[in-house]
């Protein structure tokens, strides 16, 4: 872990609206992986994506229950 390559991201909770604290490892690459909403306990699916170019990092929250097509 590179302590100048962490990042705090705050992001809402898709079931319950909860505040999440996200400690992100920027060294770590693009990420996708599934953790648990410490107030409701459901699933949350996180996407973690680095974007060079710019020099941003973008994070996507989605809830398990969405259907794909």
């Amino acid at each position: 872990m590179n302590p100048q390559k962490l990042h705090d991201a705050a992001v809402d909770c898709p079931h319950c609206g909860h505040h999440i604290h996200l400690a992100i490892d920027a060294s770590q690459g693009d990420q996708d992986y599934q953790d648990e909403c410490p107030a409701c306990g459901s699933d949350v699916h996180i996407e973690i994506t680095l974007d060079d170019v710019r020099d941003k990092i973008v994070v996507k929250i989605r809830s398990d229950d969405e259907n794909f097509y």
